[in-house]
């Protein structure tokens, strides 16, 4: 089991700085920073707002399922955050390219992925058609984690998938009660 956490870790620190530094460009450096806000709080509460208020019936139901996704994956990452205590990459990895306002609680998993994975894949399930849209800027919300250096490759890879599984868990459940 040793070998197998180590591998992870290693693999993990590796691609870490694969992402951070090799893959540096301006292009990069322009966009990347502004992505990541879509999957923060402001953006994405504000977003299911204007959905809940502006959008037709059915458009309105899938936002109340988004933010009941939202919200459950939050309260479980909260959890994971003070049991895991996964320090940030910059803390702890020499080399970091770092953006401009680093984040001071735990690194592991990654709430801005979490929170774009659960409210996109509330639309992609009900419109499958959306996910050619929606789920490359899922991806590069996760990626602009990474390359900002405050995130590991692990902590959005178990954010998405957080994200994801709390999404099907609340269309499921609200497929008993209609």
């Amino acid at each position: 089991m040793n070998r197998v956490v180590t591998w992870l870790v290693t693999s993990d620190e590796h691609l870490f700085h694969f992402v951070n530094q090799n893959i540096k460009c301006r292009i990069f450096d322009a966009i990347l920073p502004k992505i990541t806000h879509l999957g923060g709080a402001t953006f994405s509460l504000s977003s299911l707002l204007l959905i809940m208020l502006l959008a037709n019936e059915i458009v309105r139901f899938w936002g109340i399922q988004a933010l009941i996704s939202l919200v459950s994956s939050h309260l479980l990452i909260h959890f994971i955050k003070k049991a895991y205590c996964r320090q940030r990459p910059y803390t702890k990895l020499a080399h970091v390219n770092l953006c401009s306002r680093p984040l001071k609680d735990y690194s592991f998993p990654s709430g801005h992925t979490t929170a774009v994975f659960s409210i996109i894949m509330v639309f992609c399930i009900h419109l499958p058609y959306l996910s050619i849209l929606l789920m490359p800027l899922a991806f590069l919300i996760g990626l602009s984690r990474v390359y900002l250096g405050l995130h590991y490759p692990t902590d959005c890879i178990i954010g998405a998938c957080i994200g994801t599984l709390s999404a099907i868990l609340v269309i499921f459940g609200f497929s008993f009660y209609i």
